[in-house]
């Protein structure tokens, strides 16, 4: 089944591209939550015309992304943890955490799911965490993990 998606997704697309998907899942998943619709004469016309505005909408927050990367670029993030043998730490310092934190610096923006920790921190050490303020745009902050 053929589908226009109405939004950026990482593992189908982006806005406005029409692609194949299974019917179960443009059926029952991505039509109900509003990911897409059907790929039909009429929808093709109406997505055309909000296309300009939906365009306009996304340039500004990838500028307001910018702005907010620049801003962040150098932020340092420091935990103090209690460690045991081999500087382990007594449980990790995890995008909750680091969330956390953020938000305690003012800013409100970045929210859990844009911060790309593959797995938790369970060492003392400095760390370089990827955060995704946007599609296009990406910064890279550093955590540090010191003994407390």
């Amino acid at each position: 089944m053929e589908v226009i998606l109405k939004s950026d997704s990482t593992d189908l697309g982006r806005y406005g591209d029409v692609v194949n998907v299974k019917m179960g899942y443009a059926r029952n998943y991505l039509i109900p939550r509003g990911f897409a619709v059907e790929a039909k004469p009429g929808n093709m016309k109406q997505f055309n015309a909000e296309k300009d505005a939906y365009l306009k909408k996304m340039e500004a927050k990838k500028a307001e992304a910018g702005k907010l990367s620049a801003e962040i670029e150098g932020l340092t993030l420091t935990f103090e943890r209690k460690t045991g043998d081999e500087e382990k730490l007594f449980g990790s310092v995890t995008a909750n955490d680091i969330e956390k934190e953020i938000k305690a610096r003012g800013y409100k923006d970045i929210e859990r799911r844009d911060i790309l920790l593959a797995e938790p921190i369970k060492k003392l050490g400095e760390y370089d965490v990827p955060i995704r303020l946007h599609p296009d745009v990406s910064v890279t902050i550093k955590v540090e993990v010191t003994k407390g």
